[in-house]
């Protein structure tokens, strides 16, 4: 019987929709601000053979490591002769299994019908603390993997059905907040008994057969599709090299990406070995940041599902700071090492397809970890967020002012809610003037977020490029460092390292400045209405004006009319001559 392709659409949409409607359940039950306000989850829909058949709109980082998770959890759990029933729901956090970091607890959900399991829903979450040596559970000092918080290889959570009120129990009394991490878990459970729910009421209405046969049409569909585009790119191979920081040395992350006009193959030979320090990246978190790089370079409509991931292949040799060996720490590598595996390959498919790429983003996801003991009501919490900066110059546009990029795709946390459940004080949270990079097309603006202590509080802080700034393309200028101090309550300013943890006292104040994105292409050959609009803006400063766009200096002090200003500014940007 032939496949009728408008049922095969419906369902492909309705797989998307229904990871949706999971995300939607899981924010909204959930009880940390990390979750619930800023929306760190993913939830995603795979067939029997763990491949990724429908996914939210979520966390790249997180997404991308989902299918590869699941299929070594079931390896897994076969090598232990755990057998899947209907009504079992499993958990596991262990990152050379699961694919991120220990924060981010997966939960899993066989879906079975007529005793078959026809599919998986599967969802990560990043709870706030899990253990480990510090608030948030992320530490800059962490030297191997137990340091950083408790550790779950996958265990049944729930027994056809029933919870297990043991593994809770083991796992709530291992965090600073055991309420927030209980109501964020069963926000996750939940969501998986609901998406379980409307995919049973789908396969109701078209029958198991069809089902699966729309998923491998979904799949085969997707692989064609994005072949068709690999063949509208040039073959052959091109390198890239970029680093992070560490203390006083950088580690460099090198790739070489071949693209045969059917499939993009990554090789990582020649990066640095892995650290003794948390930024370390499992094969999950570069496998998810490889697609999710050449994945933005390809039409934004193309489907995500494995029929894409199918068509990529990772070369990461073991022991490298991109494929560590356990007990290495990991926490950062989910972070900011996944951040530094894009800008890498960007930086060699800009050899490629330059019309395509875009300067540097502010490359970090600007963690910041706080804990202690709350003043008022005498129990401990913790907070985390990631803040974000610009994003590099484009073909043709400025990059975007304080946003997250790459492999994060949260928001923020609002100053409210921070100020309302934590003994903070909010100074400032605005975008930090003239931080983008200058160039045709400049660079997006930092943040810069301020706030003093109420108390005594435990702060970590997880960032990058202070000291090697986002680079620029086509004769750009790179964006503004990241900077990040302390001015204590007497009046003296310190500045911290990128990767640093301190504590401070009430008085104390915090500055967070994120760095802005490159520039793309030559300043001077930016239109001066645009430097004019800048200025207004506070996009650039008065010294910007009076050295990188003096170009634009007669035309935005002297008296040439409207109509003058537009006809030459029309001219530089359709001839780029001035």
């Amino acid at each position: 019987m032939t496949l009728d392709k408008v049922t095969a659409e419906v369902v492909k949409h309705s797989l998307i929709y229904i990871s949706e409607e999971m995300g939607v359940a899981l924010r909204k039950s959930a009880y940390s601000p990390n979750i619930r306000e800023r929306a760190d989850c993913s939830c995603a829909i795979l067939d029997s053979k763990g491949r990724t058949i429908g996914q939210a709109e979520h966390i790249p980082v997180h997404i991308g490591s989902l299918s590869l998770g699941l299929r070594n959890t079931l390896q897994y759990l076969e090598k232990e002769g755990v057998e899947l029933i209907s009504g079992d729901m499993f958990i596991v956090n262990d990152p050379y299994i699961s694919g991120t970091h220990l924060n981010d607890l997966t939960v899993i959900r066989p879906v079975f019908s007529r005793n078959e399991i026809i599919a998986y829903v599967a969802n990560k979450a990043h709870h706030v603390d899990i253990g480990g040596i510090a608030p948030g559970s992320i530490n800059s000092q962490a030297t191997e993997l137990i340091q950083e918080g408790i550790l779950l290889p996958p265990v049944k959570l729930m027994d056809q059905d029933k919870l297990r009120n043991d593994v809770v129990q083991i796992l709530t009394s291992n965090t600073r907040v055991p309420e927030v991490t209980l109501g964020d878990l069963r926000a996750q459970m939940a969501a998986n008994v609901l998406a379980e729910k409307r995919l049973l009421e789908l396969v109701s209405k078209i029958g198991i057969m069809t089902f699966c046969d729309c998923c491998e049409f979904t799949l085969d569909q997707t692989n064609k599709l994005v072949v068709t585009e690999y063949a509208k790119m040039p073959k052959g191979s091109w390198k890239g090299q970029d680093c992070l920081e560490l203390d006083d040395r950088l580690i460099l992350i090198r790739a070489k990406v071949t693209m045969t006009g059917e499939r993009v193959e990554v090789d990582f030979a020649g990066t640095d070995q892995q650290v003794r320090a948390p930024l370390n990246a499992v094969l999950g978190v570069t496998t998810a940041a490889v697609t999710f790089a050449v994945k933005t370079v390809l039409p934004a409509d193309l489907p995500s599902n494995d029929g894409f991931n199918s068509t990529i292949g990772v070369t990461a040799p073991k022991g490298t700071i991109v494929n560590p060996v356990k007990p290495a720490p990991v926490a950062g590598g989910n972070l900011e090492t996944s951040q530094r595996i894009v800008d890498t390959i960007y930086r060699a498919l800009a050899g490629a397809i330059p019309d395509r790429i875009p300067a540097a983003s502010h490359g970090s996801m600007n963690n910041l970890m706080m804990g202690g003991v709350h003043p008022q009501t005498g129990k401990s919490w913790a907070f985390y967020e990631t803040i974000g900066g610009g994003s590099g110059g484009r073909p043709g546009a400025d990059g975007v002012d304080g946003v997250h990029v790459n492999m994060t795709n949260t928001l923020n946390t609002p100053i409210e809610v921070m100020e309302h459940y934590y003994p903070v004080r909010f100074e400032a949270y605005r975008l930090r003037d003239g931080s983008g990079g200058p160039g045709q097309w400049r660079g997006g603006m930092g943040i810069e977020r301020i706030f003093t202590a109420r108390t005594r509080i435990q702060v970590g802080i997880l960032a990058d490029r202070s000291r090697v700034r986002p680079w620029a393309l086509k004769g750009g200028l790179p964006g503004a460092p990241s900077e990040y101090l302390v001015r204590h309550s007497n009046g003296k300013v310190v500045r911290l390292k990128s990767k640093d943890t301190l504590f401070l006292n009430r008085g104390d104040t915090l500055i967070v400045r994120t760095a802005g994105g490159g520039g793309y292409g030559d300043p001077h050959k930016r239109t001066p209405l645009l430097v004019k609009e800048d200025l207004q803006n506070r996009c650039v400063t008065e010294q910007q004006t009076e050295t990188i766009y003096k170009h634009a200096r007669t035309i935005m002090a002297g008296p040439a009319s409207c109509k003058k200003i537009v006809k030459r500014t029309k001219r530089i940007a359709r001839t780029g001559h001035h």
